[in-house]
């Protein structure tokens, strides 16, 4: 008994160490913002860091390495979640937001993630834009979601199937729910890193993509410590 205490005193002493720290190079409406009031997460017992993203998203795109980086870097108490936006219209933000929410209905959406960046910017099986001039494809010419239904074969989803699922009520009501958390989050660009509900992130606030993963670690040992 007397050694778990003393471990647990060492694992607070280690979060209040980071919080001490990093507390004065990030500054509270500067380099983070506080989402007010705070929003529950979606993964009880741990502490969420929420990636705001849309595979359409060139930004997402060019952040993703750093984004696994840091996903790798969680500690325990700490887990990746995923929030797939939608404001981006002429992008075709809404078919990947509803591509992502059928996908996870099916299991196969974080096994899949980085090779659906690569669909959309790099093989450009999905691509959105003309790889020849870089500019955006017209409307009519972008992926519809049954052209992202056959990419999800890969991952032994049938696309009729997967076309069932991301047509379903379900999905429906999981994008209008995103749609809500957005709001919730006053999220107006991506990438956006949400942590614990309760801290606002982006790229460009911490300074650099490399500063972001400084700047979640920062905050998470915030939450460690109770702060």
């Amino acid at each position: 008994m007397l050694k778990r205490f003393v471990v647990v005193l060492a694992l607070l002493a280690f979060g209040g160490a980071a919080v001490a720290q990093g507390g004065g190079k990030w500054v509270e409406g500067k380099n983070y913002f506080r989402v007010e009031p705070a929003q529950p997460v979606s993964t009880p017992g741990k502490i969420e860091v929420l990636d705001v993203f849309s595979y359409a998203c060139p930004a997402c795109n060019g952040f993703q390495p750093t984004l696994d980086k840091l996903k790798a870097a969680l500690p325990p108490e700490a887990k990746m979640a995923y929030l797939p936006a939608a404001f981006n219209t002429s992008e075709d933000w809404p078919v990947f937001q509803r591509a992502f929410l059928a996908a996870q209905s099916l299991d196969v959406a974080e096994k899949s993630h980085d090779a659906m960046y690569d669909a959309v910017w790099g093989k450009g099986t999905l691509a959105i834009t003309d790889k020849t001039t870089g500019h955006l494809l017209p409307k009519s010419e972008q992926p519809t979601i049954e052209d992202v239904a056959k990419f999800y074969v890969a991952y032994g989803v049938k696309p009729e199937d997967f076309l069932a699922v991301a047509k379903s009520f379900t999905v429906e009501a999981q994008i209008k729910r995103s749609d809500a958390e957005m709001l919730s989050y006053q999220v107006d660009s991506t990438p956006t890193l949400i942590v614990n509900g309760k801290y606002r992130v982006t790229p460009t606030s911490a300074g650099g993509a490399a500063q972001t993963i400084e700047l979640v670690q920062y905050l998470i040992a915030k939450e460690k410590a109770g702060k």
